[in-house]
């Protein structure tokens, strides 16, 4: 059989023609679901360069993207997309022991996200590096009600709120959330920062559920995280008409993906 004949190498020849050898070799082992050969792959990686961090961003998570994005193309089934994205998560868990760790910083993060594997790797990997930077980092995963992560909110008074991986239809919940948090004022400087999933692909949405920060990448959450400044307070005055908010763009915007 030729390399054009192989069903898993022309998808992945067709699909990551801009991607490094690296991440094309390392995803068509994942779409094989051969979880031995992808330990095999990131243990030489790691001998190479030494650096965990540079993985994540180079390797895993541009792999996981590909991943999401195959599925929604229906490039490769249900099946396949489980069993990539659970031998990734796999391979995340692998690798985190070797990430270098920095000195505590002092700073709190709270991480949710969707429900879903997917969302649950993007989000897992977002703790594994907040971590190693030095932050204080509460996961959460997905599933978690607004009122329990507000009450966290309060206790814990996190320097960021980061929300990933949100499914089209978990917008409405992620402004609630947002809007939640600012109407009762539990931690006002704190600053919300969206990534992943549906504001990945739908530009501006961001803004339209009042988050203050947004990230396509776990290097970037980093980098905006780290050079953030505290959110100016705004004082809530009980019984004082809202504004009236805009939320047919948020809802369109949502529907379209």
């Amino acid at each position: 059989m030729s390399a054009s004949d192989h069903p898993v190498r022309a998808c992945v020849g067709v699909c990551m023609m801009s991607s490094t050898l690296l991440v094309e070799r390392y995803l068509e082992t994942l779409l094989e679901g051969n979880r031995q050969g992808c330990r095999e792959f990131i243990t030489r990686q790691l001998a190479e360069q030494s650096d965990a961090a540079r993985l994540y961003f180079d390797l895993l998570w541009p792999s996981m993207a590909e991943i999401e994005r195959l599925y929604r193309g229906d490039r490769i089934n249900t099946a396949t997309e489980h069993l990539a994205t659970r031998i990734n998560r796999s391979i995340a868990d692998q690798l985190q022991p070797y990430l270098q760790r920095m000195p505590a910083n002092g700073r709190r993060i709270i991480i949710t996200c969707a429900e879903g594997e997917p969302e649950e790797l993007g989000a897992q990997m977002c703790a594994d590096l907040f971590e190693a930077r030095g932050w204080m980092v509460t996961f959460l995963g997905g599933g978690v009600p607004n009122d329990e992560i507000l009450n966290l909110i309060g206790h814990q008074q996190p320097q960021i709120l980061l929300i990933f991986g949100t499914l089209p239809g978990g917008v409405p919940q992620v402004r609630a959330l947002i809007d939640l948090i600012r109407g009762v004022g539990v931690n006002p400087t704190m600053n919300i920062m969206i990534s992943g999933g549906v504001f990945n692909r739908a530009e501006g949405l961001w803004k339209e559920v009042h988050a203050d920060l947004f990230a396509a990448t776990a290097e970037q959450a980093l980098t905006l995280a780290e050079n953030a400044t505290p959110r100016e307070a705004q004082i809530v005055i009980p019984g004082a008409p809202k504004k009236r908010r805009r939320r047919r763009r948020a809802a369109a915007l949502a529907g379209a993906c």
